[in-house]
């Protein structure tokens, strides 16, 4: 029979999943150990193994936990009936606040799911894959002659690429509060959306859209410097 959960056992779940998200996302995944995990949460290393089996199920449950929120933003953005345009910035209105609130979690996201086991990797990629679809979607809805072309799922890509990269240069403390950046975002979306064009001989639409973790630019951002990795431990 197995044993009964507590009554903070969701809440000390989250601490140590916001803990390892933070060591994670400051010293590398590599290079954190769950020594430091449990240390950094005031907790045992037998108390942590109660929540988690090991590293790699902690890493999953950090980024599976992060997709699952992102894709009820979307969920409860979608039942708000909201037309294609009004859609589009309440989507990015609410993933630029997450970000806001969740800026470790989001880099382990864009970073280190390559480090996931085959099944979870899946799990949390076809999630990255159906946010990323209900944005082509709603592009789409505003520019239905883009609906059967690849082209929408690039457009929410190059959003994303705007997005994504925030937790690089963004602080909560800054002159520019991520609602502020969100409201620029839209702006210059919707600014240059009527503007495009379908390339010459684009295909039909076959392909599923990619994960957010390669909504990325064409160059990679500087990034605060990490401590150098490791070889992965235990």
């Amino acid at each position: 029979m197995a044993r009964p959960r507590s009554a903070g056992y969701d809440d000390h779940r989250g601490q140590i999943l916001a803990g390892a998200a933070r060591l994670f996302a400051t010293r590398g995944y590599a290079a954190t150990t769950m020594n430091d995990v449990a240390a950094a949460c005031g907790l045992s290393k037998a108390t942590l193994y109660h929540y988690v089996r090991d590293k790699h199920d902690l890493l999953a449950q950090v980024t599976r936990t992060h997709v699952q929120r992102l894709e009820a933003l979307v969920a409860g953005v979608l039942a708000r009936g909201l037309a294609p345009q009004p859609r589009l910035a309440a989507l990015i209105e609410c993933f630029m606040a997450a970000y806001a609130d969740a800026q470790h979690e989001h880099r382990v996201l864009t970073e280190d799911v390559k480090f996931l086991q085959p099944g979870p990797q899946r799990e949390v990629q076809d999630g990255q894959r159906r946010v990323v679809d209900a944005f082509a979607a709603t592009i789409a809805a505003a520019r239905p002659d883009l609906a059967e072309r690849p082209v929408a799922a690039a457009l929410a890509m190059l959003l994303f690429g705007m997005m994504n990269w925030t937790f690089t240069w963004l602080r909560t403390a800054g002159p520019l509060s991520h609602e502020a950046v969100a409201r620029m975002v839209s702006e210059l979306f919707f600014g240059g959306l009527p503007a495009v064009r379908v390339p010459p001989g684009a295909p039909l639409s076959q392909q599923a859209p990619p994960s957010l973790a390669r909504a990325r630019g064409p160059m990679k951002p500087v990034k605060p410097l990490r401590r150098a990795p490791a070889a992965a431990r235990r």
